[in-house]
C-alpha cells in the first residue's frame, strides 16, 4: 500500500507540468487515502449530520473503508441521493444545500484530494475560492495593490451556478487531463444521483450541490475555462501602451505657472498650481492605452478597466456570450454591473472597492535615493477597500429591538464565561473579516451594541441591573497601543492559569497585510493523527477486544455530562480525561454505550 501523500505529491508534479494522468480509478483502492480522508473531515460539524440514510461519522471503522473499496473494484459503488435543505439568503430567497450519506462524504474527500492535488498547479492566479492558501482576503488583498488608476468595475455574478454546471461539459474537459472512463463515470453518476426533499426522491443531471465535499474543486475546474478565456484573450485585446500621455491642459498650466514665477506674479502662479491640482497630469482618454484586471472568487468576479464605458460594456457583452454558448451559464442580470469605480465603486466579497479621488491636497512623498521629499497627489486613483455602512447597521440589527440593544434569553442558561466568550468569538469574527477596511473604526458602533447586549444578557441571568454588571466585569486588556477597557470573566483553577474570556480590547485599525484564507497548503508529509494512530492499533479501549474495531463520535465533549455528584459512565469519564470526542469501541461496547447499559468491564484509570 502506497502511501497518500506520496501519490498526491506524483499528481501535484504532473499537474504542474500539465502531463495528464492515468488509473486514476484505480487509487481509489488505496485504504491510506481513505484514512488520511477521515482524518481531515471527522472534526467537521457536518460529520455527524445525517444525510438520507442516517448514517454519520459515528460508528466509523477499517471494515468500511473495506466495503467501500469492494464495491468500487467491482464497479457496484453507487451514490445515494443527498438530503436537500433550504436556507435563507440575505435577499429573501432561499439556497439549496446537499447533505451527503457519511459513505459518500469519505469517498468525495479521497476524490477532491486527487482532483485538488493535480489541478491546483494549473488554476490561474486570479482564483482565490477554495484554494489552499488563498480566500477572500486574498482576492482583496490583490485588488488593492494592483488596480490603481481603475475607471471602471465590472461585477459579475453568475445565476445558480453550482446548480447549473452541465455535466455534458465539465466531463469533456476532465477527460482532457483524465482519460480514465471508469474515473469519468463515477462522476458522472455523482453528478446524476438527485436528491431527496420533503420525502420524495428528485433526479439531478447538472448539478453539483451545494455542501457535497467534491462540489468547490469541481466548480473550479469548470469555470478555471471563464479564467482562461479572460487572461488569454480578454486582456491581451484589451491591454495596450505602456503610459498615458501627458495630459494637454494640465501641461498648459504647468508652463503657465512657470513663466507667472519668472515674471515675479506670484498671486497668478499660486492660482495655476491650484488649477492644476484639479486636473489629472496624464491624459484620462488616451486612446493609446488601456488595461484589463481580473479577479475571481468562487462564482463571483470582478474587472477592472481603464477604458471608455463603450468598452467597459463590450467586455460584458463577450464574458456573458462566452458564459452562454460555452459554459451554459447565465450572468446575473441584477448583480451584472459596469460601476464607475469613483462615483459608484463596486460590491465584493462583503466589501465596497472604489478608486480614491483627491484633487486639492498635496501628500509629501521621498523616494528612496532621493536628496529632499516632493509633494503629489499620493491618493488619486488607488484602489480603497470599505465597510459598508449598512453592513454595519445590519450586523447591529442583530442584537437590536426597537432601535435599543436587547439581551439574549436563549443564553441566560450558559456561564458566564461561556457567554462572554460567545460574544468575543461573533466581534471577533467581525473584526477579523474586516481588517482590511480603510473605515474599520465604524466596527465601534457595533461593539458599543454587543457590549450592552452582553451586560442586559448578564443582567438578566442575574435579575440585576447592568450598571452592576459593568462594575463587576469591567477590566483592562493590554494592546499594541496600549491599555483598553474590556469586559473579563476569570475562572480560577487550582494548580492551573485561570480561564479567561474577554470582550473587547480588539484594535480597529486596518490591516495591510491582514490574510483570511480557506485553508492552509503543506507540503510536507504529515503525521498520522492520534485518532487513526489509534484505529489502526485495532483494540478496544475498553475491554481491549480487536473484533470488528469502530469509532464513536460525540458532537461536542458538553454532551458527556461528566459534571456533578450522580454517577458517570467509565467511558465518559475517559473521553473527558483525554479531552476528546471519540472513543475507539468494539461493536458491541458501541452498541452497549448507545443503549445507555454498562460497559461490560470498568476502564482503567
Amino acid at each position: 500500500m502506497q502511501r497518500a501523500e506520496l501519490i498526491l505529491d506524483v499528481y501535484r508534479q504532473r499537474g504542474s507540468r500539465g502531463l495528464p494522468v492515468e488509473g486514476v480509478y484505480r487509487q481509489l483502492f488505496n485504504p491510506d487515502l481513505y484514512l488520511r480522508a477521515y482524518g481531515r473531515i471527522y472534526r467537521n460539524d457536518g460529520a455527524m449530520t445525517p444525510g438520507v440514510t442516517g448514517e454519520t461519522v459515528d460508528g466509523m471503522s477499517r471494515a468500511k473503508i473495506d466495503a467501500i473499496i469492494a464495491d468500487l473494484r467491482a464497479e457496484r459503488y453507487r451514490w445515494a441521493p443527498v438530503r436537500r435543505v433550504e436556507i435563507p439568503k440575505r435577499n429573501g430567497k432561499m439556497r439549496p444545500l446537499g447533505i451527503p450519506t457519511w459513505q459518500d462524504k469519505l469517498l468525495q474527500e479521497v476524490v477532491r484530494s486527487l482532483l485538488d492535488a493535480y489541478y491546483e498547479p494549473q488554476f490561474s492566479d486570479s482564483s482565490h475560492g477554495f484554494r489552499p492558501g488563498r480566500g477572500c482576503h486574498s482576492a482583496l488583498t490583490a485588488i488593492a495593490k494592483t488596480w490603481a488608476g481603475t475607471k471602471w468595475i465590472i461585477e459579475g455574478d453568475i445565476k445558480g451556478c453550482f446548480d447549473n454546471i452541465d455535466r455534458n461539459v465539465l466531463l469533456p474537459i476532465l477527460r482532457e487531463s483524465i482519460p480514465d472512463n471508469r474515473f469519468l463515470r463515477l462522476v458522472d453518476q455523482l453528478l446524476q444521483a438527485g436528491y431527496v426533499k420533503d420525502w420524495k426522491r428528485h433526479p439531478t443531471f447538472s448539478d453539483t450541490p451545494q455542501g457535497g465535499i467534491v462540489s468547490p474543486i469541481l466548480s473550479n475546474i469548470y469555470l478555471d475555462r471563464l479564467d482562461r478565456f479572460v487572461e488569454q484573450t480578454l486582456i491581451p485585446e484589451y491591454t495596450r501602451g505602456t503610459n498615458r500621455s501627458p495630459n494637454p491642459a494640465y501641461v498648459s498650466k504647468r508652463y503657465e505657472a512657470r513663466r507667472h514665477s519668472r515674471n515675479g506674479r506670484v498671486e497668478e502662479a499660486v492660482t495655476c498650481r491650484k488649477e492644476m491640482r484639479r486636473l489629472p497630469s496624464r491624459d484620462p482618454n488616451d486612446p493609446g492605452y488601456r488595461r484589463l484586471r481580473y479577479v475571481r472568487y468562487a462564482d463571483d468576479f470582478l474587472l477592472g478597466f481603464i477604458g471608455p464605458k463603450e468598452e467597459a460594456e463590450e467586455i460584458k457583452v463577450r464574458l456573458a456570450r462566452f458564459l452562454r454558448e460555452t459554459l451554459k451559464l447565465e450572468l446575473s442580470a441584477e448583480k451584472t454591473l459596469v460601476s464607475h469605480a469613483t462615483k459608484q465603486g463596486a460590491r465584493f466579497l462583503g466589501y465596497e472597492v472604489v478608486s480614491q479621488q483627491c484633487d486639492t491636497k498635496m501628500h509629501l512623498v521621498q523616494r528612496a535615493g532621493d536628496p529632499k521629499p516632493y509633494r503629489k497627489r499620493a491618493i488619486n486613483s488607488v484602489i480603497a477597500l470599505r465597510l459598508p455602512a449598512d453592513v454595519v447597521e445590519r450586523r447591529c440589527s442583530l442584537y437590536m429591538r426597537g432601535g435599543k440593544p436587547i439581551h439574549r434569553a436563549e443564553l441566560e442558561e450558559d456561564s458566564d464565561f461561556s457567554i462572554v466568550a460567545a460574544y468575543q468569538s461573533e466581534y471577533r469574527g467581525y473584526v477579523e473579516f474586516y481588517a482590511l477596511a480603510q473605515n474599520i473604526g465604524w466596527l465601534n458602533k457595533l461593539r458599543w451594541v454587543m457590549e450592552v447586549s452582553l451586560l442586559k444578557t448578564l443582567a438578566g441571568k442575574y435579575r440585576t441591573r447592568v450598571a452592576e454588571m459593568s462594575r463587576r466585569y469591567r477590566a483592562v486588556a493590554l494592546t499594541e497601543d496600549g491599555p483598553r477597557s474590556c469586559l473579563e470573566v476569570r475562572v480560577e483553577r487550582e494548580g492551573k492559569a485561570p480561564l479567561v474570556a474577554r470582550f473587547g480590547g480588539l484594535l480597529l485599525r486596518r490591516k495591510k497585510t491582514a490574510v483570511l484564507v480557506d485553508r492552509m497548503l503543506t507540503r510536507r508529509q504529515p503525521e498520522r493523527s492520534e485518532l487513526l494512530q489509534r484505529l489502526l492499533a485495532n483494540r478496544c479501549e475498553i475491554c481491549k477486544s480487536a473484533e470488528d474495531v469502530q469509532v464513536h463520535h460525540v458532537r461536542k465533549l458538553a454532551d458527556l455530562e461528566v459534571k456533578g455528584r450522580g454517577e458517570v459512565a467509565a467511558w465518559k469519564r475517559k473521553m473527558a480525561s483525554r479531552r476528546r470526542k471519540t472513543l475507539v469501541l468494539c461493536r458491541e461496547c458501541h452498541a452497549t454505550v448507545h443503549a445507555g447499559r454498562p460497559t461490560r468491564q470498568p476502564v482503567p484509570e
